[in-house]
């Protein structure tokens, strides 16, 4: 399939996501488009998939102009998408999820799943998919369950596959599978739409690359471009990728974490007798596919959660079970994971959310009343220093994009002084020009002598932090390994495979 974008425009009020794109991809090409959070990437995907309409531009499938008035439309005309998030139903058999709509019928409109099973696995030998077909979805892996929403795509015959940031919960050796597969498909004649800010990634696999910036396309590069040439192109400056940090000298340990079991939502056992403790003057890093009990254990530490048994100290203090607000007054910060539910208010302004968790403190309080300059004052520095695109520091939190939302928690947690940080996912939907702001900042705060946890499913962010690494899975620390311990060997850790790997 050859396809073309040209001149989509996509408009949200006086917003426009996408500003006159134009892109062409080949039959039996890897195009990637590469960009930063809210460059309206995702926007235009929807666009192409039938998700959202255009408001000016046209979409050419084999040179005839097409248009989608929904995602079935797209799917039938040949474009099959396979989305960040999945859409599985978890207690349903792969063979179930595959033909979930698009179901084979025989003789009383019984559906025919002898057939489906024979498709499926003649499309995984084809491609090298590997799935079973009868195994449920729930019991897989992540890596497996993303090969069958590539199945999916490709049984209902699919000729271009659209794959929205499909590295974001996987270890490097599914990462590496993901490639191959992409590459099997490519040569099958295949073309694909990759979509993703991981510029390692961008130049393993892709033909071509095009790079939007602000909704707009800013210009095309080559795999062999340098990722420091990609990221400037992405973010319109020079961005220091490295980071740079002084060497690793640790003093006394400022929090541990003793046998600690957490439970899930459902009762279920998340954390399961995980004990960490991190040094003055040290990041721990902790590594893991998304769901293997980070969430739980990051919340039990901010007083979020209850926990079950075990302990928590901060500088000798026992904060077990301690409330979010005493642990905030313990000198703990905290960047969450879900910025919405648990780091903003959003019906607040942008100046008062810089100041949650210190609104009665000075010099943005005095005598009970609250001192206004001071809490304008701050939000215009942190405005500035963190670069968060806002048209004002009275504008509701609500109304900024994702990314810039995470700016405001992250400016706020780091720009007051604190005994210990906790940091979930703190780079997610952050530019490259961002990450590189908000990694430096964590490195001062470091070699200031503080010291942190980081939680990251990103493993560059991991190895570029962490002066130790901890690797979670199944609610437990399947090892600690310094920083120059091999991506592979780290992955392993990921998937509680430890033979080979050495550590603490």
């Amino acid at each position: 399939m050859r396809l073309e974008l040209r001149g989509i425009t996509k408009r949200f009020g006086n917003f426009t996501a996408n500003d006159q794109i134009s892109i062409t991809v080949e039959p039996g090409e890897i195009h990637c488009l590469l960009g930063e959070n809210g460059a309206g990437k995702s926007t235009l995907m929807n666009v192409l998939f039938g998700l959202l309409h255009p408001d000016e531009g046209e979409i050419l499938i084999d040179g005839v102009a097409t248009k989608f008035s929904n995602s079935g439309e797209a799917v039938r005309r040949g474009i099959g998408m396979v989305h960040q998030h999945f859409m599985l139903v978890p207690v349903f058999s792969v063979t179930e999820n595959v033909v979930l709509g698009f179901e084979p019928t025989k003789s009383l409109n019984r559906v025919d799943y002898k057939r489906a099973t024979e498709d499926i696995r003649r499309i995984s030998k084809e491609f090298n998919l590997a799935v079973d077909p009868d195994a449920i979805i729930e019991n897989l892996p992540v890596g497996l369950q993303q090969r069958v929403e590539i199945l999916k795509a490709l049984s209902h015959d699919a000729e271009l596959l659209i794959l929205d940031e499909p590295t974001a919960v996987l270890t490097p050796q599914e990462i590496d599978a993901l490639m191959a597969i992409m590459r099997s498909l490519a040569a099958a004649g295949k073309s694909i739409l990759f979509i993703t800010h991981k510029l390692k990634e961008v130049k393993a696999v892709a033909d071509v690359i095009t790079i939007i910036r602000q909704g707009k396309v800013v210009g095309t590069a080559q795999p062999t471009d340098s990722e420091s040439q990609l990221a400037s192109l992405m973010v319109g400056r020079d961005v220091e990728l490295k980071v740079e940090k002084s060497a690793f000298t640790p003093g006394g340990e400022v929090f541990e974490i003793r046998d600690l079991v957490v439970r899930d939502d459902r009762g279920l056992v998340a954390v399961n007798g995980v004990s960490l403790d991190v040094r003055a003057g040290e990041i721990m890093a902790l590594a893991g596919v998304q769901g293997n009990g980070q969430t739980e254990l990051v919340e039990a530490i901010a007083g979020m959660r209850p926990v079950e048994s075990g302990s928590i100290t901060l500088h000798g203090r026992d904060i077990t079970n301690a409330s979010p607000r005493a642990v905030l007054d313990a000198g703990l910060g905290h960047i969450p994971e879900d910025r919405q539910r648990d780091g903003l208010v959003m019906s607040m302004s942008v100046a008062d959310n810089l100041i949650l968790n210190t609104p009665r403190r000075a010099p943005f309080a005095r005598r009970g009343s609250r001192n206004l300059g001071a809490v304008n004052a701050n939000a215009e520095r942190l405005v500035k220093d963190f670069d968060i695109r806002t048209t004002s520091t009275q504008e509701l939190v609500s109304s900024l994009s994702g990314g810039n939302q995470q700016k405001v928690i992250v400016a706020r947690e780091l720009s007051r002084p604190l005994e210990f940080l906790v940091a979930s996912q703190p780079t997610r939907g952050l530019d490259v020009g961002s990450i590189e702001y908000v990694h430096r900042q964590m490195v001062d705060h470091r070699n200031a002598g503080n010291a942190a946890l980081i939680v990251s499913s990103e493993l560059d962010e991991v190895l570029a932090l962490g002066d130790r690494i901890a690797v979670m899975y199944a609610g437990k620390i399947s090892g600690i390994v310094d920083p120059s311990t091999s991506r592979e060997a780290i992955g392993l850790l990921m998937t509680g495979t430890s033979d080979g790997v050495t550590g603490e």
